[in-house]
């Protein structure tokens, strides 16, 4: 006798194997709710969702189109930008019965990954019409603006043999390729010396583009300075305004090769993404040049609008334009500028070098340990806060993998258990238990938002007030989360938080990292690399399960502080003079109260290890699913290939800029031994019930009476 399950279809002696794809059809169905707000049904229609089939998680519309079609013919796909699901129409109901019954449970190969689709009923497919947005002001996008012979002419001009070339000051940097000519540009000013041009001029084979571009009246002068950058599969470059004082008004850049996408944003927050085709011609002149930044986001995969779309089939409804994914190839680009030789005088002087906004500021002074409450938090504003929002991007892309002892503790907990993650990041512990209901908050609403995008729910809250009622929570992790209080006494604020959450007999597991790298005679991985990275072997391994992320250079952001890395004698002077040190990576710590720097993704200084507060190393996805199995039955999750777009506060490396990328210096209390014991002693209502030490960190569970 059949029997109607809380699905979309009937159940009658099902194999172990149909069953467990029925049991991951319906969680997929619940997540969509829960999170996405999108409900099914149990009857058939001609409409479908279909879980983990989206751009957020590297399915391409042509890949899933290819397998839906197969089922029968599609009146319309619509996948959702940034989203794991997609919905598909079918002109009768006979397909859409066909496709939930032969595509539940199958892998869909997507490039090198994979991925297991899971399909549910729905009634009706709506999706909010996309605002198309204008391109910045003075932004110009000339597609085919060269043949494909003369894109091989400019190409075989770059001689990319020289390791040492004084001619065109070819450099080889950690993230690209580049040359200069003409002009060197200076990587340690951000500018570039007037009086010492380079022996070689511009190559001749450009001469005739350049010609062009006068006659086309997109320059009005001849170009005598060119960069060329040469970016492989997966690499970019940080957002970035040339330098007023360096460059004349108009900058052009030829794209050659694969096609790219470049985002432009504006201070006050707007994001305009510009697909830059092979053999196009991007000119910036006013405002797109001197205050929008640009920069290519660091990934293989680029959301593009989809080519080559029958009129009445695989149509987005209600966006501008279909979209799809591409993989990125090998790009060349050729950036034409004229040195200035005048101080600039463009009418954005906030953003401008010649009136006193410098490109490469001067490092202030540490800042000083904290003596109040409100000094306490402004610290953390500055050294905390501002700082995450800043590199929330590539934060996120370096955390993958679940930790496996907090793994543990979360696949512990019992079906409908209620968890809290304070402090959750980008999100990765909220889908380790599908039995559970999870929810996270973080201070930065950049972290929250990429929960968002990869299907969890989460909201922004300080750790200190948790706006959930009391008493609510089976579970609550905080993992790295209170070592970055610059008080005792807001740290035990933050655990007494935790427990207030608590139900009675409630559990709390809490990760902080460890004063001491050392433990039982064995020293952690953070310490370990540090040889490793000295004789040039980066290991695949790191340190902690809130911390962690590649070292890539140095500069600034407007909105953090950069400080010089201190070591030996200075260290100790800082610190006597009530003063926060710097602490240098992978270096046994000789204080408690520190800055750590964290250097954003584009090159690093040769044999500098970079610290992962105490986490290890994320690699990727197949390191993750085997260090945390559980992890695999989350569903909806956007794949880290697609990545998320940078900060669109760091404005930082240019494609003629700083070769060194970004530093930011965050806020850290390391913990001694017996530390954090003490500190959740002091909690009326709460007991230790174990602690350990793993990796470099100092953690405990501690259970509400």
């Amino acid at each position: 006798m059949d029997c109607v399950v809380d699905s979309n279809v009937k159940v009658s002696r099902k194999s172990k194997d149909e069953k467990k794809v029925l049991k991951k059809q319906i969680k997929a169905s619940h997540t969509l709710l829960k999170h996405e707000g999108i409900s099914t049904t149990s009857q058939p229609t001609k409409s479908l969702v279909v879980a983990n089939g989206g751009l957020g998680n590297g399915v391409s519309r042509e890949e899933l189109s290819a397998v839906l079609k197969e089922m029968g013919e599609v009146e319309s796909l619509v996948m959702p930008p940034h989203k794991p699901y997609a919905f598909v129409t079918y002109r009768s109901e006979e397909s859409t019965r066909k496709a939930h019954t032969h595509l539940n449970g199958q892998k869909l190969q997507s490039g090198e990954n994979s991925t297991m689709l899971y399909l549910s009923y729905i009634n009706s497919v709506t999706q909010e019409e996309d605002s198309s947005v204008p391109l910045p002001d003075g932004l110009v996008l000339v597609e085919d603006f060269v043949s494909p012979e003369e894109e091989s002419l400019l190409l075989a001009a770059i001689d990319w043999s020289s390791t040492n070339d004084d001619v065109t000051a070819q450099k080889a940097l950690k993230h690209r390729r580049v040359k200069h000519f003409g002009f060197e540009f200076r990587y340690d000013n951000n500018n570039v010396d007037k009086d010492k041009p380079l022996p070689a001029g511009l190559p001749e084979e450009c001469l005739p583009l350049l010609q062009r571009c006068l006659s086309d009246r997109y320059i009005d002068f001849t170009p005598d300075q060119l960069t060329v950058n040469q970016y492989e599969s997966g690499q970019g470059i940080p957002p970035h305004v040339d330098t007023h004082s360096a460059f004349e008004d108009t900058i052009m850049s030829l794209s050659l090769g694969a096609k790219t996408v470049m985002e432009f944003r504006h201070p006050d927050g707007r994001a305009v993404p510009v697909l830059l085709p092979g053999r196009s011609l991007l000119v910036m002149k006013g405002e797109s040049r001197y205050l929008w930044t640009h920069g290519i986001t660091p990934r293989k995969f680029d959301m593009v609008p989809a080519c080559d779309l029958q009129p009445t089939s695989h149509t987005d409804v209600g966006t501008q334009s279909p979209l799809t994914l591409s993989k990125r190839g090998t790009r060349t680009s050729f950036t034409f500028r004229k040195i200035r030789h005048e101080p600039c005088g463009c009418a954005f002087p906030s953003a401008c070098d010649s009136r006193g906004a410098p490109s490469a500021p001067s490092p202030p002074s540490p800042p000083a340990l904290p003596s109040c409450h409100s000094d306490a938090a402004r610290l953390e504003e500055e050294y905390v806060h501002r700082v995450y929002e800043a590199i929330a991007s590539h934060f996120s892309s370096t955390r993958h993998s679940p930790w496996p002892r907090v793994c543990h503790f979360l696949s512990s907990l019992p079906p409908g258990s209620v968890l809290a993650d304070v402090g959750c990041g980008n999100g990765k512990y909220l889908g380790v238990n599908p039995a559970a209901t999870a929810v996270g908050c973080d201070r930065s609403g950049a972290l929250v938002q990429i929960c968002a995008e990869r299907g969890f729910h989460a909201f922004v809250s300080d750790a200190l007030s948790v706006p959930l009622r009391t008493a609510s929570c089976d579970a609550c992790i905080s993992i790295a989360v209170i070592h970055h209080f610059s008080t005792e006494e807001r740290r035990l604020q933050a655990v007494q938080e935790l427990v207030r959450l608590l139900k009675p007999g409630g559990r709390a597991l809490i990760y902080v990292w460890a004063f001491e790298q050392e433990h039982n005679k064995q020293k952690s991985k953070y310490l370990k690399d540090y040889n490793k990275e000295h004789h040039g072997k980066l290991s695949p391994t790191i340190n902690s399960p809130g911390e962690s992320q590649e070292p890539h250079g140095e500069s600034t952001h407007p909105a953090s502080t950069r400080l010089e890395e201190s070591s030996g004698p200075a260290r100790s002077v800082q610190a006597a003079a009530g003063k926060l040190s710097v602490h240098t990576n992978r270096t046994a710590f000789n204080t408690q109260d520190l800055l750590v720097p964290w250097h954003l993704k584009g090159g690093k200084k040769q044999g500098e290890g970079e610290p992962r507060d105490g986490e290890r190393k994320e690699t990727s996805k197949k390191a993750s699913d085997h260090t945390c199995s559980s992890s695999n039955d989350a569903t909806l999750r956007a794949d880290s290939k697609a990545g998320p777009s940078p900060s669109s506060s760091s404005a930082l490396e240019s494609e003629s800029e700083s070769s060194t990328a970004p530093v930011f210096h965050r806020f850290y209390h390391v913990f001694q031994q017996g530390e954090l014991e003490q500190l959740c002693g002091l909690v009326a209502g709460a007991k230790v019930q174990s602690s350990y030490h793993d990796q470099g960190n100092w953690c405990v569970v501690l259970e509400k009476d």
